[in-house]
């Protein structure tokens, strides 16, 4: 059960930010969580953050753990992969900026 009450939309909404990095789509990406254990793809995710503030949190839709984390940057994409430490940093394509 999602234990938080902010209305969030699916990861669907990544596919943006995500395709301007990967070359397939990257909603269709499998995911297991960690905590629960739930097999989920990119476009079940909940996904908060479509606020001021320049990033998308993706969310298990089974406990709300942490999936991944991507913030925009002019020239750059930020991607966090689950709860660690480490972040990637992707060069965006021109077209991208």
């Amino acid at each position: 059960m999602n234990q938080l009450s902010v209305p969030h939309l699916d990861g669907n909404v990544l596919a943006g930010p995500l395709a301007d990095v990967f070359a397939v789509d990257p909603t269709t990406a499998w995911h297991r969580c960690p905590t629960c254990r739930m097999p989920s793809s990119i476009g079940e995710l909940h996904v908060y953050g479509t606020g001021p503030g320049p990033g998308l949190t993706g969310r298990c839709p089974g406990c709300a753990d942490l999936a991944l984390r991507a913030v925009a940057q002019p020239g750059h994409l930020w991607l966090q992969i689950g709860n660690g430490a480490g972040v990637f940093r992707f060069p965006l394509p021109h077209s991208a900026r």
